[in-house]
């Protein structure tokens, strides 16, 4: 008798069927999942941004990115800290003691290993991102600090001066407390926060000229000195713009090189940081960047949430960033 089979043809025939189906799915599923996540990280965005306005309602201003002066100001505390009440975060705020630094004494004890700095804030991290994880301290191994994915407008260049008080004119600065008649351009005209990326490759306290940089390949040879490291917005506890803002001199995902020990990186740069002391001026390259394709989400000072894609003019991207520039900016 015959048994009725599959011939090794007809098997091998279906198997290419499937590989194709696949391969026509897995796009159009990867589409999806990424709409979910750019969804999500929207929202994550409108939150931070009913959290602006709730501070505001309760304290008559904005809050300053950091406070660069006091006793706290080796390890300054950031504005997305000052912001955890009004992000379901009331219970971490109240164990917090913000007169000293986020490594010094209940800030510590209250939590375990390096304290507060090394728990997660869910609304501070985009879902796209894929290195939502701790910071582990060099030598300990411990974790030490957790990233934020959404960075504060700290200025185009310049961020903050500690000797004439001048901060970058954007959306937020140090020691800055900015009520609503501070945004001259309008609050739907400026932006607050935009993407960044986690463990983004960094320089900080470089020695940087007043002027800045006419393009991303000139900043590598424009500084001198500073520490290179992998770690840049992986502190969301702290203050200074290299971990918890942007700066606008480059529009969104631009790739900024730095060569180090023949390797080629997209890199931020820092002079020195903000409350290090109180002579030095804060220059920066710090751009803003996500994993989502073609452009950053966005956060406006009044509440909206919108995309910016990679290709917007640098003038364009530069007048959104600033709160009193005077220019005129059209809806697209």
């Amino acid at each position: 008798m015959r048994r009725s089979a599959f011939t090794l043809i007809e098997l091998l025939v279906v198997i290419a069927i499937i590989a194709v189906l696949i391969g026509l799915l897995l796009p159009a599923v990867q589409k999806v999942r990424e709409a979910a996540s750019r969804l999500k990280c929207q929202n994550n965005l409108k939150q931070l941004g009913v959290a602006l306005h709730n501070y505001e309602g309760a304290n008559g201003y904005f809050p300053p990115s950091t406070i660069s002066t006091g006793t706290a100001a080796a390890q300054p505390w950031s504005a997305q800290a000052f912001l955890l009440p009004f992000v379901e975060g009331d219970n971490m705020f109240r164990l917090i003691n913000f007169d000293v630094g986020y490594h010094s004494g209940v800030n510590l004890t209250n939590y375990p290993a390096y304290g507060v700095a090394a728990l997660k804030v869910p609304v501070l991290v985009c879902p796209s991102d894929p290195n939502d994880r701790q910071r582990l301290n060099a030598s300990t191994g411990l974790p030490e600090h957790y990233p934020t994915t959404y960075g504060l407008n700290l200025g185009q260049y310049l961020i903050w001066n500690p000797v004439t008080r001048q901060d970058g004119g954007a959306a937020f600065g140090p020691n800055q407390r900015l009520t609503h008649g501070a945004y001259a351009d309008g609050l739907s005209n400026t932006v607050a926060m935009a993407e960044v990326k986690a463990f983004q490759r960094r320089v900080h306290d470089a020695v940087m000229p007043s002027a800045a940089p006419a393009t991303p390949a000139a900043v590598s040879s424009s500084f001198s000195g500073g520490a290179f490291a992998d770690t840049g917005h992986t502190e969301w506890v702290c203050g200074r713009g290299v971990h918890i803002g942007f700066t606008s001199l480059f529009p969104p995902n631009t790739n900024v090189p730095y060569t180090v020990s023949g390797a080629t990186y997209d890199f931020d740069v820092c002079s020195s940081r903000e409350g290090r002391n109180q002579t030095d001026p804060t220059y920066g390259v710090i751009t803003a960047r996500s994993y989502h394709t073609g452009g950053v989400n966005t956060l406006k000072m009044d509440g909206s949430v919108s995309y910016v894609r990679n290709g917007i003019a640098p003038a364009t991207w530069q007048a959104l960033c600033t709160r009193a520039g005077n220019e005129v900016v059209g809806d697209n």
